[in-house]
């Protein structure tokens, strides 16, 4: 606490879509602090070490990563790097503070051959290299830091920064015909779910120093196809004055990647459900709030 009674909480990637949805949704009595890429390195141990001991912070939050899941596989040290490297120096850095840590991590971690949803306690076997790393982090903040939360979503949109909605939006404005894959299986999961459910699992720690500890998924009710996703997306932009392509679904096979992706991503959310009481919306209330946010303002002819 400072002399001013605010909660001091330091926040990486606060520029990402989780990180931008925290710095707009922070409650009440944080001091948020969200340093730049300029100004802090998740590659460098030395400085991240620095930061974190530079002042009594009550939480650290670590929302940064690298998230280019093809390009990663031609990146490898660049993603181990951030994903690994960092998020052990934080980890490391507040337990030494004995400050609790919370990590955002994915369902890229599982490799998506099993047909229900993925528990916690469920083996990981990630197929790319963003998984494989996203999951060396998770490791490294498990044994580096007793008190931590990691937190992993998956399928994040929102009308900031690069994802699924915004490109399918784009794609409708430039062609008639989008095709998109139908054989993978994710829950859509906007920014401002998971940055309210990190904010009190954050403020739980903070004020508990029982609170429960460990892994945890969250994502937005209910599951859909990346197919089933856009034609949601679409469904939503029509009834907001926004251009509907045509949709055709296709299988992976026909739309060759780089990073292989899991066939099944769908986490089950019961433990924080339990632990917490995070209640998340469904995903399609979820999406259509990102959609009517893109899709109103340029129907009206604000850029």
């Amino acid at each position: 606490m400072t002399a001013s009674g605010a909660r001091p909480v330091l926040l990486t990637g606060g520029s990402g879509q989780v990180g931008t949805a925290l710095r707009r949704l922070a409650p009440p009595g944080w001091e948020l602090h969200a340093p730049s890429r300029a100004e802090l390195d998740l590659g460098d141990p030395g400085q991240i070490a620095a930061l974190v001991a530079s002042r009594p912070w009550a939480a650290v939050i670590n929302a940064g990563a690298y998230t280019a899941v093809d390009r990663a596989e031609d990146d490898v040290a660049a993603a181990w790097r951030a994903n690994a490297l960092g998020p052990a120096a934080l980890a490391a850095a507040a337990a030494k503070a004995g400050t609790p840590i919370v990590h955002l991590s994915t369902d890229y971690v599982f490799d998506g051959r099993q047909e229900r949803p993925y528990r916690e306690t469920d083996a990981i076997g990630p197929i790319n290299v963003y998984g494989a790393s996203k999951a060396g982090g998770e490791l490294a903040v498990r044994t580096a830091h007793p008190r931590h939360v990691i937190l992993r979503t998956a399928w994040v949109v929102s009308a900031t920064g690069s994802n699924f909605v915004k490109t399918m939006l784009r794609l409708g404005a430039e062609r008639p015909l989008i095709r998109v894959v139908n054989d993978q299986r994710g829950c859509p999961t906007s920014a401002d779910e998971i940055a309210a459910a990190v904010a009190l699992v954050t403020d739980r720690l903070i004020g508990d120093s029982e609170a429960p500890t460990g892994t945890y998924h969250f994502v937005c009710q209910g599951e859909a196809t990346w197919f089933e996703l856009a034609k949601a997306v679409f469904a939503v932009a029509e009834r907001s004055g926004g251009r509907v392509p045509e949709l055709q679904p296709i299988a992976t096979q026909d739309y060759p990647t780089p990073a292989a992706r899991p066939r099944n991503s769908v986490l089950d959310t019961a433990k924080i459900a339990h632990d917490y009481g995070v209640a998340p919306s469904p995903w399609f209330r979820a999406v259509r709030n990102v959609v009517q946010q893109l899709v109103a303002p340029a129907a009206m002819g604000v850029s």
